[in-house]
């Protein structure tokens, strides 16, 4: 709410001095009668009411520009009042203005030039005291009161506005940092889903190769063979050639070092993966429905990346007594992958990094899949992933 007002008041800043300087103008305006009669200060000037127009205008036109030029503001107000001062012309309620550009120095400079402003104004009451008035403690009292409260509220609102300024930039630049942050961790996942790619795709084509190999040696002594070679290259070419599909977009960011080619692993490995974690002191009950069937080695890697991941933050995120459990539900046309857990949920400390989702999300993407991670309504933590299946052959 605060943060509006101070946009609204920043775009209408011409709005602004306007609502202000028409109830001073106001206040000038009233005692114009009172100011004609003749009970005026003795030994003071009495200018008339052009006079007390003409010096009020003085004092209160500068005002206009208090926000855009405060230190020049307030020493055009200041020399008039001095010179009203020596003349002796009569205080006028015009006066305030001295206060009012005061209080604009103090609101938007230094505080070096808001204490040079605060002294200025504090000399001010002692002048017109000794010229006006009788020089005493509980007159000097009374009105140093009133220059200190308005310039202790100018320091305050000087400091308020640096403060949410400072806030605000902070906020920018976490909010900067953070975007930063993300697309750096989705083009170091997108390099590492291109690793495992290019290992499983480089394992199908070593096994390519072998076979290709092998039935060249074959095809005059056992052609039966051969043909079993040329039938295993046929389909592991087709399956490579999907991962190929796959691979296209993704932009792979370092330059690699030694790879390994041996393959990643799959489906078959998450009775190893759940044993694994059962040891690390999880109960996981890990549940397969339907017929088993071959799937592709890219798929096979989702699977066992997903359950991995989701198994891994149950570990760090579920508390003492958490039970997991994993459920696999091979479909005429999908893979159907649900991990959930009875931990804390929602009430889990989230992570600093939390990349683990974007990991998620990249992967079944690369398989035009979905996935929905969200706590649970009764507690816990829920993991959905449907994977389409088939697409490679």
């Amino acid at each position: 709410m605060f943060g509006r007002v101070r946009a609204w008041v920043s775009r209408h800043g011409g709005l602004v001095n306007a609502l202000i300087m028409v109830p001073l103008a106001i206040m000038c305006l009233i005692p114009v009668r009172n100011y004609a009669q003749d009970n005026h200060l003795p030994g003071a000037i009495h200018l008339g009411i052009p006079g007390y127009l003409l010096l009020s205008t003085l004092l209160l036109a500068p005002l206009a520009w208090r926000r855009s030029r405060p230190v020049h503001v307030f020493a055009a107000v200041s020399l008039v009042s001095f010179v009203q001062w020596l003349a002796p012309v009569e205080p006028v309620p015009a006066n305030v203005a001295v206060l009012v550009a005061m209080y604009g120095v103090a609101t938007r400079c230094t505080l070096r030039w808001a204490l040079a402003a605060g002294a200025v104004a504090e000399l001010g009451v002692c002048l017109a005291l000794i010229r006006w008035s009788e020089l005493n403690f509980l007159a000097f009292a009374s009105g140093s009161l009133f220059t200190v409260v308005t310039w202790i509220s100018g320091i305050y609102a000087n400091t308020r506005q640096r403060y949410l300024e400072s806030l605000e930039e902070r906020a920018e630049r976490a909010e900067h940092e953070r975007d930063q942050q993300a697309r750096i961790a989705a083009a170091a996942e997108r390099a590492r889903i291109a690793r495992e790619l290019h290992d499983v795709v480089a394992h199908n084509v070593s096994v390519m190769i072998v076979q290709a190999d092998g039935a060249g040696y074959t095809i005059d002594r056992d052609p039966e063979q051969a043909r079993h070679a040329v039938q295993t290259i046929s389909s592991t070419g087709r399956q490579a050639l999907a991962e190929m599909r796959r691979l296209v977009g993704v932009l792979r960011q370092d330059g690699g070092g030694d790879e390994d080619y041996a393959p990643q692993p799959g489906v078959a490995e998450l009775d190893e993966l759940v044993a694994q974690v059962r040891r690390s002191g999880l109960p996981v009950e890990f549940v397969v429905d339907g017929a088993r069937r071959d799937l592709p080695e890219g798929e096979q890697l989702v699977i066992y990346r997903i359950v991995q991941e989701a198994l891994t933050n149950t570990l760090k995120h579920g508390g003492p007594g958490t039970r997991a459990r994993v459920r696999m539900e091979y479909g005429p046309r999908e893979i159907s992958l649900r991990v959930t857990d009875d931990g804390r949920g929602a009430s889990a400390p989230r992570s600093i990094d939390g990349h683990g989702l974007i990991g998620m999300r990249e992967r079944v993407a690369m398989y035009d899949g979905s996935v929905r991670a969200s706590p649970r309504a009764g507690g816990g933590f829920q993991v959905d992933v449907r994977l389409p299946v088939g697409r490679a052959a």
